[in-house]
Parts: structure tokens; C-alpha cells; sequence
């Protein structure tokens, strides 16, 4: 997964959750925020942070803001970069040997980031991306999600059909100790995660390489359920 024309710049506010002011080579601006969750741990007044300078003179906004810097780690906040980066990780052998690789796939009434068949068997894989992190413990998610719980129960059911079901865990940073659910702020979606699990559904966690031009799945990471 890869970005262009990356410039650095501070951050200052974010007014909505769509856009953000930042200070780009001494002149304040508005940058959409590719990301809808809170993130507030990664915005405080002042974090350096990375925007993509659009190329598009139609657009409202004239960048897009990437990557931030929390103390010693870059991380991504580009909430299409974790499945974009699973792509090239699937499609490099990350699961091995897998065959007719496709994204947004349907399965009866659920829909799926990706499909693809493994040792002869259909399978089913959706993808999370992290960016929560307290002292290299990463949590999912920041903000209560119905629709994460939802996918969970799918792939549950999917799983007890006999189909290959996976839940990867893209955490857009590196050098983390764990993951685990955050339950203090959404119950079921823990609740859903350690069904999932029981169920036979595979639950991986992957961290990245982050640069603020780029990102790229790395390295296995702990789930503790």
C-alpha cells in the first residue's frame, strides 16, 4: 500500500470527524481525515502528522491526512489502507496457497472483504484495522460497532457450515506487544469475537511496516481473547 506526494505537517483541530486543520509549511489546511473513528489518543493539539496532497483541483479538500506520530510510533490512519494492504498480503502467500481471490464477495445475505479458495475449500475473510494502542497493547474497537459484531456472527455461522472463515486484524503500526477486544467499550463485539473463536473461526493479527509513504503487513501479533 503505497501513497504519493506525502507532505508533513501539525495537527491543530479536527472539527468533524471528515476533516481536520493542519499547519503544512507554515499555512493552515483543511485535510479530510480518512479515518471515522474517534482516534482522540492520536490527535492531540500539535502531533506531527502526514497528509497526500491531492491532484484532483475539483476537491473541497486539498490533502488527505495518512499517518500520525505517537512517540516513538508511525502510525496509519487511513481507514482503506488495512484492506488494500491484506490484498498484497493474501496475494503474496500470507494464508499460503490460496486461489480465485476476490473483495467484496457475497455469501447469501452477508457480504465479505474478501473470498477465496484454500485446500479446495470456499473460504471467507474480513478484515479490522487497529489504530488503538496504549503502551504497545492494541485494542479493537475505539468505538462500539454493531456492524463489527454482525460480520463476527456471519462468519460464525459460516464457520459451523463448513466454510473457511478468517478475521484478520490489521494493526497499522508496529512494535506491539498484544491485541484483545475491548469489552470497557463494546461488550459484544468481545463477546462475538470469543464465539467466533470457539466456533472455528481463525482469528489473526497481523502489525506493519508503517513509513509515511507506505504500509505493509509485517509480522504476527498475540491475540488474547
Amino acid at each position: 500500500m503505497e501513497y504519493k506526494n506525502i507532505v508533513p505537517g501539525v495537527f491543530f483541530a479536527r472539527p468533524n470527524r471528515f476533516i481536520a486543520h493542519i499547519e503544512i509549511d507554515g499555512k493552515e489546511e483543511i485535510c479530510h481525515v480518512k479515518n471515522t473513528g474517534r482516534c482522540r489518543e492520536l490527535l492531540p493539539v500539535g502531533a506531527k502528522v502526514w497528509c497526500e496532497k491531492s491532484d484532483n483541483p475539483a476537491r473541497k479538500t486539498g490533502y488527505d491526512l495518512i499517518a500520525v506520530q505517537k512517540g516513538h510510533r508511525l502510525i496509519n490512519m487511513d481507514s482503506q489502507a488495512p484492506n488494500a494492504a491484506a490484498r498484497q498480503w493474501l496475494e503474496k502467500g500470507g494464508l499460503g496457497q490460496i486461489e480465485n481471490l476476490k473483495p467484496e464477495s457475497r455469501q447469501g445475505d452477508s457480504r465479505f472483504d474478501f473470498s477465496f479458495t484454500r485446500d479446495g475449500k470456499a473460504c471467507f475473510l474480513e478484515v479490522k484495522g487497529v489504530t488503538l494502542e496504549n503502551d504497545g497493547v492494541c485494542a479493537f474497537p475505539d468505538a462500539p460497532t454493531t456492524r463489527g459484531a454482525k460480520h463476527l456472527r456471519e462468519l460464525t455461522a459460516l464457520a459451523k457450515a463448513g466454510f473457511g472463515a478468517y478475521v484478520l486484524f490489521v494493526i497499522q503500526m508496529a512494535d506491539v506487544k498484544y491485541l484483545h477486544p475491548n469489552d470497557i467499550t463494546d461488550p459484544d463485539f468481545g463477546a462475538a469475537l470469543r464465539e467466533a473463536a470457539a466456533a472455528g473461526v481463525q482469528i489473526l493479527a497481523m502489525d506493519c511496516k508503517v513509513t509515511p509513504d507506505s504500509m505493509a503487513l509485517h509480522s504476527p501479533v498475540e491475540v488474547r481473547l
